[in-house]
């Protein structure tokens, strides 16, 4: 085969060609704008989980770009107290809410400092001292009786306060007593409780994470110094599970043992979906009441823009390239850096969750080895930055030739 004959492409070759930089720059512009027609609904895609469940010899580092490939930071108290409270703050910003609204917002997030209920006078002989003065206190000037925001009254300490007037819930009824003093102390205890108990978002979610035994572990003063001093909770055992998994992911030399170690994997995700999920809801459920305190006015300024994070930095810039190269290897325009940018992109896409034997399939009815359709789909965009397609139909076709002092490849076909 002479030269004459590899430069020699029928008009045939030139159409499929063409056809076929025009079917991966639709498909990669459609998955562009489909992705960006998700933000600011409920189910916006990100790259997020696909990072995360990242395998492969770059497993660590593409899962690093997410900033937090194990959801640690939904674990974390300080972190969530953080993030939910700069969101309402951004949140308020956004939409403009009035003083009324902001309260409401506030309380909903953070709680009142304080619940009160009036309250004429304490009953004869009635004294809130020692632990009961800790959870509750009448202040006379203001003829309130108060608890504290941040602590609340448990059922022990309702029934105790009751007690200081014989009062029992179980047996006794409220209408019968006759004392009106007494009547209106049971009264504003019984409200006042039923008033505190609503928890905010950040209270249900310490109560959550560091209140449930379960979750996270439990202190037995009377065995200090034991190995039974403390219980472990699912956090701390999530948290040795991973760190025994990453250890043992290391130290695998065969297939069999990356096999075990992919079903360990699948039993940590489970109890991280665990974990995780009642943060999660929570927080959708504050924001979704949140968007209740709306007016319509407020509700045309549209989504609240998502905050700047290593992932949503990701998300964007997958979402633009992927528009920006299929548009352009639609039209035909700077074809051949398009196709770089996108073989470079999709290479992103092989090596985060590649078909390397030893390793973890990725998800879905497709098995490969080594080849799969993004390989395939890199080698066809790396033969485009060497083929002048744009110029056989495309708006390169309008622009002088890149190498210069060169006849463009056209030419000689």
């Amino acid at each position: 085969m002479n030269n004459a004959d590899i430069r020699r492409i029928s008009i045939a070759g030139c159409v499929l060609l063409v056809v076929v930089r025009l079917s991966i720059g639709w498909q990669l512009l459609y998955e562009g704008l489909w992705k960006f027609s998700t933000q600011g609904t409920a189910k916006a895609w990100t790259a997020e989980p696909y990072l995360k469940n990242s395998q492969g010899p770059l497993r660590d580092y593409y899962r690093g770009l997410t900033g937090d490939p194990d959801d640690l930071r939904d674990l974390d108290f300080d972190t969530i107290e953080a993030r939910w409270i700069g969101w309402a703050e951004r949140f308020k910003k956004h939409y403009g809410l009035d003083e009324g609204q902001s309260k409401t917002l506030d309380l909903m997030v953070k709680g009142p400092k304080e619940f009160a209920r009036k309250l004429e006078q304490l009953p004869p002989g009635v004294e809130l001292k020692n632990t009961l003065a800790k959870a509750i206190k009448y202040d006379p000037k203001r003829k309130l009786l108060i608890v504290d925001g941040k602590r609340h009254l448990t059922p022990r300490e309702k029934r105790d306060l009751l007690k200081l007037v014989k009062f029992d819930e179980a047996k006794d009824s409220l209408n019968e007593l006759k004392d009106p003093i007494i009547k209106a102390y049971v009264d504003t205890v019984q409200k006042i409780y039923l008033m505190q108990s609503r928890l905010s978002y950040l209270e249900q979610a310490k109560a959550t994470l560091q209140g449930d035994p379960k979750l996270a572990g439990k202190v037995n003063e009377k065995q200090k110094g034991t190995i039974d001093e403390k219980s472990l909770g699912q956090i701390e055992f999530y948290k040795k599970r991973l760190k025994r998994y990453e250890e043992n992911l290391r130290n695998a030399k065969t297939h069999f043992d990356r096999e075990h170690l992919n079903y360990d994997w699948k039993e940590i995700q489970k109890l991280r979906s665990e974990l995780v999920g009642p943060i999660r809801k929570l927080e959708a459920d504050l924001q979704w009441k949140a968007e209740k305190l709306l007016t319509t006015d407020q509700l045309a300024k549209g989504p609240l823009p998502a905050q700047r994070t290593a992932i949503r930095d990701i998300d964007l810039k997958t979402m633009w390239t992927l528009t920006i190269v299929g548009a352009l290897l639609i039209a035909g325009l700077f074809t051949r850096v398009a196709a770089l940018a996108g073989a470079f992109l999709i290479t992103q896409f092989y090596l985060s969750y590649p078909p390397f034997p030893g390793y973890p399939q990725p998800p879905g009815p497709e098995h490969s080895l080594i080849v799969n359709k993004n390989f395939i789909e890199i080698m066809i965009l790396l033969a485009m930055v060497f083929l002048p397609t744009g110029r056989w139909f495309g708006l390169d076709a309008l622009f002088p030739n890149w190498l210069a002092g060169k006849k463009p490849l056209d030419d000689r076909v």
